[in-house]
């Protein structure tokens, strides 16, 4: 807390900006007076998985772009004790996929929130969805293309 303001953070990839990232950003807004979202660096994701498929500065410009954040910051890392620490971070917010990982900070006094995606978007189902579809269109053009022998 600071000035009496209560402080909520959340973090991601923000990776193909959709519904649930946004939902889930509201959702961390609602929860206190300051927003700080922090987006994960490319480096950081690689480290985990798969490179982003849109690269950290325009993730981190399409956040900013957002009414609801007060503040955007980069993410080096997946243990948030400092940031929590330097920032005076009342609250955490992240996606239910992490449930549990981030119990911690708990005993740091900050409130864990693991948002509820629930069978909606995610990121992994959209880039699967553009692949599947992108196989499939060339499938088509293939059997579309005239026989000139």
């Amino acid at each position: 807390m600071f000035k009496g303001k209560t402080i909520v953070y959340t973090s991601g990839t923000f990776d193909l900006f959709h519904y649930n990232h946004l939902r889930m950003i509201n959702y961390a807004r609602a929860l206190g007076d300051i927003l700080i979202v922090g987006v994960s660096t490319d480096e950081l994701v690689s480290s985990y998985k798969a490179k982003p498929a849109i690269p950290f500065d325009e993730r981190m410009q399409i956040i900013e772009a957002l009414k609801t954040p007060d503040l955007v910051i980069p993410q080096h890392t997946l243990d948030h004790t400092e940031t929590v620490k330097k920032l005076n971070i009342d609250a955490f917010v992240v996606g239910d996929d992490w449930f549990g990982k981030y119990d911690y900070l708990k005993n740091l006094g900050v409130e864990v929130f693991y948002f509820p995606y629930g069978m909606g978007v995610s990121t992994s189902n959209l880039k699967k969805s553009i692949h599947d579809s992108y196989a499939e269109t060339l499938l088509h053009q293939q059997k579309a293309k005239p026989d000139l022998k």
